[in-house]
């Protein structure tokens, strides 16, 4: 069984040279990079076959890291974190500090706090948001489970985290929402 820490700290080193890792998220399992890095953000769209324009989703480590990507926090957002019931990423306004790549077509961008540990263990050590999305070719089924990530895929990535590798539970994707215009939730994918 892998080392947790061990893991957290070397998933880190590999963010921290712009690599791309795959993973374990609070959801699917993952492949992810520093939000920040553009070139790196690249890569993984590449590595994916991701069409460009299609947003992604970052990892963030609390409400001060997400208020620091988005131009704009709506003023229902802190209470909806706080009654969530299933991982859930809010679409909102970004702001200039993310990889352009990441952001749909109106400028906002998806952004999660997760509550599994190693996610947040990940995203608070390395002190950025972090890429995360399924460990899949554009339009592949999405794999829960490590056993069900494409071989191809495990060997394209620079660095692979061993944490939960031998979990079988299947887990779905986050329920992704937005504020509308009159400020109440509305479900983009439930």
């Amino acid at each position: 069984m892998a080392n947790f820490q061990q893991e957290v700290e070397a998933a880190v080193e590999a963010l921290l040279f712009q690599q791309i890792i795959l993973y374990p998220t609070d959801t699917v399992w993952g492949i992810g990079c520093d939000a920040e890095v553009p070139r790196a953000v690249e890569r993984l769209y590449k590595l994916k076959e991701r069409p460009e324009g299609k947003p992604s989703i970052v990892l963030v480590a609390d409400l001060d890291m997400l208020r620091h990507y988005t131009a704009e926090v709506p003023e229902g957002l802190e209470q909806a974190i706080a009654e969530q019931t299933r991982p859930t990423t809010y679409i909102l306004p970004a702001n200039h500090r993310l990889a352009p790549q990441l952001l749909g077509p109106d400028g906002t961008i998806g952004l999660r706090i997760p509550q599994d540990e190693f996610c947040h263990k990940l995203v608070r050590r390395l002190g950025h948001g972090v890429v995360s999305t399924s460990a899949n070719k554009a339009g592949e089924p999405t794999p829960a489970t490590y056993a069900t990530v494409d071989p191809k895929l495990v060997r394209a990535v620079d660095h692979v985290v061993g944490w939960r590798q031998e979990d079988v539970a299947s887990t779905a994707p986050s329920r992704v929402v937005r504020f509308g215009a009159d400020g109440q939730l509305e479900v983009v994918r439930e």
